[in-house]
Formats: structure tokens, sequence, C-alpha cells
């Protein structure tokens, strides 16, 4: 097999090397309505043809990756005063998996419990390559099931406008829950 970054030969999809060289987090942050922060790992413009797998077989292990280098390593890091859970947004199995689940499961830790199945949209609405008009015109129209935890990390793959986490967190509001921040892999807004 080839590493999919520098096409060397490697026994994993990406190599050692250019995990090290290419895939190093650069944190980015901006706030979305209701001034919820949200951290994203990468810019899109670095990783594009990596995200875009998520829709093959491959992307479950490039998401998986990603997802160790990111997620996990923040969770490894992440100091809280009670225990919290993490939600996906909308990690229904497509493809064979979840590509946001991946990167929830990684967040488990001391103090983060990773939520499955808890944040779903109730249409199937995919916003992928729509503009922000068609965004607000479609809803996606969250429904949460219940879970003991009051506050929450919300966790999606990719942010462009914004506007599927401002739904998904005034969604948890709606029923009670305080959305600490948000997590995204990539910001895609430049």
């Amino acid at each position: 097999m080839r590493c999919m970054m520098c096409e060397n030969l490697s026994l994993i999809h990406i190599c050692s090397p250019c995990k090290e060289n290419f895939l190093t987090p650069t944190l980015s942050k901006r706030k979305i309505l209701n001034n919820i922060e949200v951290i994203s790992f990468y810019k899109y413009k670095d990783i594009k043809d990596l995200i875009h797998t998520k829709h093959t077989d491959l992307g479950y292990y490039i998401y998986s990756t990603l997802a160790e280098l990111t997620f996990k390593k923040f969770a490894s890091e992440f100091v809280f005063d009670q225990k919290i859970a993490s939600i996906a947004i909308d990690d229904r199995v497509k493809n064979g998996y979840s590509h946001t689940a991946i990167l929830n499961k990684a967040l488990k830790s001391r103090h983060i419990t990773p939520k499955h199945a808890k944040l779903r949209s109730t249409n199937d609405i995919t916003y992928a390559g729509k503009t922000k008009e068609y965004r607000l015109n479609h809803p996606r129209d969250f429904e949460v099931k219940e879970f003991k935890e009051m506050s929450v990390i919300l966790v999606d793959d990719i942010i462009t406008t914004g506007l599927t986490l401002t739904q998904a967190c005034n969604t948890l509001t709606c029923k009670g829950k305080e959305v600490l921040f948000c997590l995204t892999l990539v910001d895609a807004s430049e």
C-alpha cells in the first residue's frame, strides 16, 4: 500500500512522517450565534482531499487517523470540574460507518463521555455544497434523545456557515442542556 499523502510505500494509509509533517493540528477559533465558541483543528484547504474520503470506505481509516491526531489528544488534555457529554451531530451510519461518531468516540476520557445517537436530524437534508440561503430555508430539524449530563461538547466534522451547529445548539438548549463549546475537525470558512 502507499501513503495517501506522499505516495511512498507504507503499511498504513498515512505514514508517520506525513502525519508529523502535514497533519499537525493548527487550532482556530470562531464564534457562532449565541456566542458559542467553535474550535477547529485544521483549515479546509489543508486537508480537503482527506475530508472528501468520508463518502468512501477509505474514509473510516482516514477519519480514525485524524480523530486520533486531534480529538483524542484534545480529550487527554481537557479538564473540567464535572463529567460532561460529547454529542456528535447526526451520527447516522452511512457507507458502513459514521464519520462524526468516529470523531466523537475519540473524545472518551476521564472528563468526557461520548454519547451516541442522541442528536439526529428528523429529515434527510444535506448541506454539502449548498448556499447559505438554502441552509437558512431548509433547517435540519434536530431531535434530542434524553441523556443525564447537563453540559455538552458538540462535535461535527466541518464548520462552514455555522448554521448546523447553531441549530443543534438551539435544540440542546431548549432541552435544558448547556453547550460549552463545539469541536470540528475542519473550518471551511476561508
